[in-house]
């Protein structure tokens, strides 16, 4: 096909003037109006409305229906065009281009450009979120920005010191590496650095480092054990964190009771005695129940009983460690002794003391056990004494303490 004919076939060319679009809002906008002055021009009653469609407008203008609702809007909203309101659902418009409000916007525009060429921007009474950046050079074209969308934030620079180091209160860098690995001691004893102990202590020297004062400074300046000065004893410890054995044991006893198993219950205890709010409600009601404890022996002593029931947690026990694990391990399957090497002999199982048994003037008499029962205190208590016993040789037969027979 030849071009001439192509662009016969195309229809007649319209004109569209660029600088309209800073008056109407939009290419589109202008197109709209200009379209909509011709067809005015057009009628008998210059002052009458166009009837016309969207089909028409744009079989007229190429401009598509949601073209020419945001062009209609942008008309609107500058006051160059009114429209009546039809049925949503019909095709017809009736249109009204205010040819008045149009010139008037042309001069105050020129007026404007001719006040200041370089500086392009448009009088506020067009009322629109477009503005003309000046151009001030050749090669750099005009800039148009959204008011609400402005230049980007320009990026901040930040000044980095070159061979940057921690400054505070030491005196060397000798002593601050002295410090930094007092601290990943610590927290290697502590298990504060949860596998990470550097970092634990970097926390703590660059907190020093900002201004913050730190007790664990002060410790090391001194002289003392990093958290010596920390530790804080309470009412049911011996010592810092390490508290009485019998009321560590009557809280183990409470959970292995429970059916925890005896790993779960001393881990569930010592972390009950830990919390400085619940150990304190616990030795208080510690403290009660060993006052009551300690009521009911007064009154079996009183009544003849020797050697009176006492909880097995008030019962004396060795210690339990590593060594003393390892040594019974040991002896009995030298596969389990995991710290010995297989050069290593294996030593021999500890000497178990022969306990004497007791004498006849040690055993209380049935009598006496007897007098004792008869109370109702006194029952449960010798009832327990009997069966913690067996080799005294006395049972209980229908109310009554008599020598067990041996068949």
């Amino acid at each position: 096909m030849q071009v001439g004919i192509f662009l016969g076939n195309l229809g007649n060319p319209l004109i569209y003037y660029p600088k309209l679009a800073n008056i109407t809002g939009g290419v589109s906008a202008s197109i709209l109006l200009c379209q909509l002055f011709q067809w005015q021009s057009q009628l008998t009653n210059p002052d009458g409305w166009v009837q016309t469609k969207t089909a028409e407008i744009e079989q007229a203008t190429g401009l598509n229906a949601a073209e020419q609702a945001i062009a209609r809007q942008q008309l609107k909203e500058r006051l160059l065009l009114k429209e009546k309101l039809q049925n949503p659902d019909a095709e017809s418009l009736e249109l009204w281009a205010d040819i008045d409000e149009f010139e008037a916007k042309i001069n105050t525009y020129l007026t404007a450009n001719s006040d200041n060429s370089r500086t392009q921007t448009l009088p506020k009474s067009l009322n629109y979120p477009v503005e003309i950046v000046p151009d001030y050079s050749a090669s750099i074209p005009s800039i148009k920005t959204d008011q609400f969308f402005g230049q980007p934030r320009k990026l901040i620079g930040v000044a980095v010191t070159p061979n940057y180091q921690f400054s505070g209160p030491w005196n060397s860098q000798e002593q601050l590496h002295n410090f930094q690995r007092a601290l990943e001691a610590y927290a290697r004893e502590r298990n504060l650095g949860f596998g990470n102990p550097s970092g634990w202590a970097f926390k703590i020297i660059d907190s020093i480092t900002k201004g913050l004062t730190s007790t664990f400074w002060d410790e090391f300046i001194a002289g003392i054990p990093l958290g010596e000065s920390q530790k804080v004893q309470r009412d049911w410890e011996i010592a810092p964190q390490v508290p009485y054995p019998a009321f560590e044991e009557e809280r183990i006893q409470y959970y292995v009771h429970k059916g925890e198993p005896l790993e779960a219950a001393v881990s569930k205890a010592r972390a009950d005695l830990r919390n400085p709010v619940v150990g304190k409600d616990l030795w208080e009601g510690f403290l009660r129940k060993c006052d009551r404890l300690a009521d009911d022996v007064f009154q079996a002593k009183q009544q003849g009983v020797d050697t009176p029931y006492l909880p097995s947690s008030f019962n004396e026990k060795p210690p339990i460690t590593k060594d003393s694990v390892m040594r019974k391990l040991g002896a009995i399957a030298p596969q389990f002794a995991l710290n010995q090497s297989t050069s290593e002999a294996i030593p021999e199982p500890p000497k178990l003391a022969e306990q004497a048994s007791p004498t006849p003037a040690e055993i209380p008499s049935i009598s006496a056990l007897q007098k004792a029962y008869n109370t109702p205190l006194g029952r449960s208590i010798i009832e327990k004494q009997i069966a913690a016993n067996p080799d005294w040789g006395y049972e209980i037969v229908d109310g009554e303490i008599v020598e067990s027979i041996p068949f």
